[in-house]
């Protein structure tokens, strides 16, 4: 196939261990000669790469594979990642899908995307996720000055609300020093912050008898500015961990960690492995060793069982922890999980009243946690120009706009932060002195 004057486009739906393996299969496209443009351009080639964590994400798939037809209807349309390895056959019947490949394959895409010029129908390419056992190293790059480094996928949890373990296997990693050897990968190529994404990352070792401690200390000798964990879950955040973040100057303050209910009898329908107390005792921790902390929560509204108390019970909870955010869920049934099956179903409506209190009590909490830090000074990583303003996050995880020159984008300056406007924090470079 001549590549000459193709163009491809991406988009990644999902988590940021998504956006990182799409970086890393569009470097093979742009490698052969391909052209990338946004997903709303004129393309040849169309990649979209799935999420399936609810309804909604299989809804938007569906749309977005009809947008790309509509921009070029002789364009070809990839579908990729958790949403083809789990629903292969639905995609299948949505017209102008040219190629499906679930999580394990999707790394062949290009040599995939070769065949289907004269294949003149449907491919799908899909692995028993049972017999997926490799771990295929990634990271992100040139979209952001962050760079999404992944270092562990799969999982062994067995939450009962959950698809990922069916959709991307067991959980995996590589060694600690071959993923030395990949950060250093993203720092040569101009990465000014590593964000270790994956899974369920607190489970990184597992497949090389090491630790995600043993690995975060390795990583603390790199030659980087900002190191930033992901997502972690509770009852894998260690003392340990929490201590050693508290002493690094590259890890940075801010925590991610799921909660999903503050009912210690939802937690249980769900098959956490945590109760409210261990949540409770993680978070107090981190208070006391990191003050400055940024801390946020997932938590799922409307799981089946959750009565009015349940959920005054998680509300009163989150309360009492004073976080930072909240990413609310609305719960949505998925096929072949043991969720579907429990009694004591909770009504769309409710499920829809829950979420809006819940997004509205976040709202406030981050809007609290931020006016902490008004009129004081932060180190902020700039990336992006939005409406005359260059926005970058400060080392725990504010949104910072500034009035000032282009040149500072993949810097990271010294800002004073004054009111909240509208999406970040209004702020003004400081003396660096």
């Amino acid at each position: 196939m001549s590549t000459e004057y193709k163009k491809i486009a991406f988009h990644t739906m999902g988590c940021k261990l998504n956006f990182s393996e799409t970086s890393m299969i569009s470097k093979d496209f742009t490698r052969r000669g391909f052209k990338k443009v946004g997903y709303k351009d004129f393309a040849d080639f169309y990649v979209l790469n799935t999420c399936s964590v609810t309804d909604n994400a299989d809804k938007e798939a569906r749309k977005l594979i009809r947008q790309a037809k509509r921009i070029n209807p002789n364009s070809k349309v990839a579908v990729i990642g958790c949403y083809a390895q789990l629903n292969p056959d639905e995609i299948f019947n949505i017209k102008g899908v040219d190629l499906i490949i679930g999580s394990e394959k999707k790394f062949n895409l290009l040599n995939e995307l070769d065949s289907i010029d004269i294949a003149g129908e449907t491919k799908v390419i899909r692995a028993d996720i049972s017999e997926t056992h490799s771990f295929k190293p990634s990271y992100s790059i040139g979209d952001r000055t962050r760079s999404y480094l992944k270092i562990q996928d799969g999982c062994d949890y067995v939450c009962s609300f959950c698809t990922i373990p069916l959709a991307r296997g067991k959980s995996r990693n590589d060694s600690v020093k071959k993923t030395i050897q990949l950060a250093n990968q993203a720092i040569r190529e101009g990465a000014k912050e590593l964000v270790l994404t994956g899974v369920n990352i607190g489970d990184f070792g597992k497949s090389s008898n090491e630790s995600f401690l043993s690995l975060i200390q390795e990583l603390d000798k790199l030659d980087i500015e900002r190191l930033r964990i992901s997502s972690i879950e509770p009852n894998l955040l260690s003392k340990e961990i929490i201590n050693f973040c508290s002493s690094s100057k590259k890890i940075m303050p801010h925590f991610h960690i799921p909660l999903q209910s503050g009912s210690d009898k939802i937690l249980t329908l769900m098959r956490r492995r945590y109760k409210r107390s261990t949540y409770f005792e993680c978070v107090k921790m981190i208070k006391n060793v990191i003050p400055d902390a940024t801390i946020g929560a997932d938590v799922i509204v409307g799981f089946p069982g959750e009565s009015d108390d349940d959920f005054v019970e998680t509300v009163q909870f989150i309360d009492k922890l004073k976080i930072s955010y909240l990413h609310v869920f609305t719960y949505s049934e998925r096929p072949n999980t043991d969720a579907i099956k429990l009694d004591n179903k909770v009504d769309n409506k409710t499920r829809a009243k829950r979420s809006a209190i819940l997004r509205k009590f976040s709202q406030k909490m981050l809007r609290e946690h931020q006016n902490k830090f008004v009129k004081s000074s932060r180190p902020v990583l700039f990336e992006y120009l939005r409406n005359d303003k260059i926005v970058g996050y400060t080392d725990n995880y504010i949104k910072v706009g500034v009035q000032a020159d282009s040149s500072i984008i993949n810097t990271i300056q010294n800002v004073k932060l004054f009111d909240y406007r509208d999406e970040y924090i209004d702020g003004e470079l400081a003396d660096l002195a």
